[in-house]
C-alpha cells in the first residue's frame, strides 16, 4: 500500500513526541507535534488528540534505541517482533521499556494501522567486524555474541549523511566520505562512505565515546575494576556515575553547553570542561576519517552541533590539518536549519545540518509497509 502520511512515535525516558510527516515535512498542527512530559507509558491520549488535529496516517513509524544483533532493518510490527523488543530491555534498560510502551499505546490507539520498528542500531550493520568487535577472551564471545560494538544514533546519523549529500549534489555518490557529528545530551560520530555507516564511536552500549552531558564516554576499563575492588564503589554506583553524574556534569557542575561556553573565558572548572569535550571531540573526529581515508564533508548536528558555534569553531580548528576550514560569519550567523559554514578555500566541506530523525523513521517506514 501507498505511504504518504506517517505518525512518528518517538518514546523517551520520560516524555512521549508524536509527530505527523507527509512528503518529507511535518504536518502542521496547533502543537506542530505533540510532546508529552511525564507520559506514563500507558495513555494512548495524545496519540488520539495528534490525529484528531493532523488528519488520518496510513502508517506509524516507531523509533527503537536498540534492535539486536538480528533486527538490522525496519521491521513490520507484529506480536511476535513487539516481544523480541522487549527481549532486549537488558542491552538497553533506560531506553528499550519506553520504546516498547511507545509500541503498544499507538498499537491500541491505531490497531489498523500497519506499525513499524525504525532502529537506532541498524544504520551500523554495515559496520565491519573490524570495528564492530572487541578483543575479549574468545570463550566470552562464543558465549556471548551480543557482546560487540553496535553504534546508536543511527537515525540522526543516516539522515544528516543523505541530507549532506543532496546539500553537496552528490546523492548516490558511493565515494562521498562523511564524519556525521550528532552532538546533543548524547552524543556520537559516525564514518559514513557513500550513506553506508562504516564505524561509529558508541559500543555496545551508548556510554562509549564522547564525553556528553552527563555520561562520561569512555573510560579505561581498568578504572573501572579498580571502582569497584579497590574503591569500594557497587555496580549500582558506578553505573549511576559514569551514567548520570559525569560528562559535562562532572567536570563543570552543568550539563548545559551554553552555560559552560559563556564561563570559559573567566571560570578554570567550565574551561577545562570545554576543553576536555573538543579534545575527545577532535581526537574521535580524526578517527572516524582515518576509517574512511579521507574526508568529503564534516557534518553537526544535534543540540550542541547546531547551536555551539563555539564548539564547531574549536573543533574545525584542532581540524585544520585534515584540510577543515570555517568561516567565522557564516559559523556565528547559524541559526537553525541546514547551512554551509566552511570557508571557500577547498577542502572538506563543513556543514551544520537539523537533526531530523522524524523524517528517517517516516521515509524508512514507508519502505517496510510498500515493500
Amino acid at each position: 500500500m501507498p505511504v504518504s502520511r506517517v505518525l512518528v512515535v518517538n518514546a523517551g525516558s520520560s516524555s512521549l513526541k508524536l509527530q505527523v510527516v507527509r512528503g518529507g515535512e511535518t504536518v502542521q498542527t496547533d502543537g506542530d507535534g505533540a510532546h508529552v512530559e511525564g507520559w506514563d507509558g500507558r495513555d494512548v491520549a495524545p496519540i488520539a488528540a495528534l490525529l484528531d488535529a493532523a488528519g488520518p496516517v496510513d502508517a506509524v513509524g516507531h523509533r527503537v534505541v536498540h534492535g539486536g544483533p538480528d533486527m538490522q532493518a525496519p521491521v513490520l510490527v507484529d506480536d511476535g517482533v513487539r516481544d523480541r523488543i522487549a527481549g532486549l530491555v537488558a542491552l538497553a534498560p533506560l531506553h528499550q521499556p519506553r520504546s516498547v510502551a511507545g509500541i503498544d499505546a499507538a498499537r491500541r490507539a491505531v490497531p489498523e494501522l500497519p506499525h513499524v520498528a525504525c532502529f537506532d542500531t541498524a544504520y551500523h550493520a554495515t559496520v565491519p567486524a573490524s570495528a564492530a568487535t572487541y578483543a575479549l577472551p574468545a570463550a566470552w564471545r562464543e558465549r556471548w555474541p551480543e557482546a560487540r560494538r553496535f553504534g546508536f544514533h543511527g537515525l540522526s546519523h543516516a539522515y544528516a549523511a543523505r541530507r549532506a549529500a543532496e546539500l553537496l549534489d552528490r546523492s548516490g555518490d558511493g565515494g562521498l566520505r562523511v564524519v556525521t557529528c550528532h552532538l546533543g545530551a548524547g552524543a556520537s560520530l559516525c564514518a559514513s562512505l557513500g550513506g553506508r555507516s562504516l564505524d561509529t564511536t558508541m559500543g555496545f552500549t551508548p556510554l562509549e565515546g564522547l564525553v556528553m552531558a552527563t555520561r562520561s564516554g569512555s573510560v579505561d576499563p581498568g578504572l573501572v575494576l579498580w571502582l569497584l575492588i579497590e574503591g569500594g564503589l557497587t555496580a549500582d554506583e558506578v553505573s549511576d556515575g559514569l551514567n548520570h553524574a559525569a560528562g559535562l556534569q562532572g567536570l563543570a557542575g552543568t550539563s548545559d553547553m551554553r552555560a559552560i561556553v559563556e564561563s570559559a573565558g573567566s571560570d578554570d572548572t567550565a574551561r577545562l570542561a570545554l576543553d576536555v569535550y573538543v579534545h575527545r571531540l577532535v581526537g574521535l573526529a580524526a578517527a572516524m576519517v582515518a576509517a574512511l581515508g579521507g574526508l568529503d564533508a564534516l557534518v553537526f548536528t544535534g543540540g550542541v552541533g547546531e547551536h555551539a558555534p563555539a564548539v564547531r569553531a574549536a573543533a574545525a580548528d584542532r581540524l585544520g590539518f585534515l584540510g577543515v576550514g570555517i568561516d567565522l560569519d557564516r559559523n556565528t550567523a547559524v541559526t537553525g536549519g541546514d547551512a554551509a559554514i566552511g570557508t571557500p578555500l577547498g577542502g572538506p566541506a563543513t556543514l551544520v545540518i537539523e537533526a531530523r530523525e522524524d523524517l528517517e523513521i517516516a521515509r524508512l517506514t514507508a519502505v517496510a509497509v510498500e515493500g
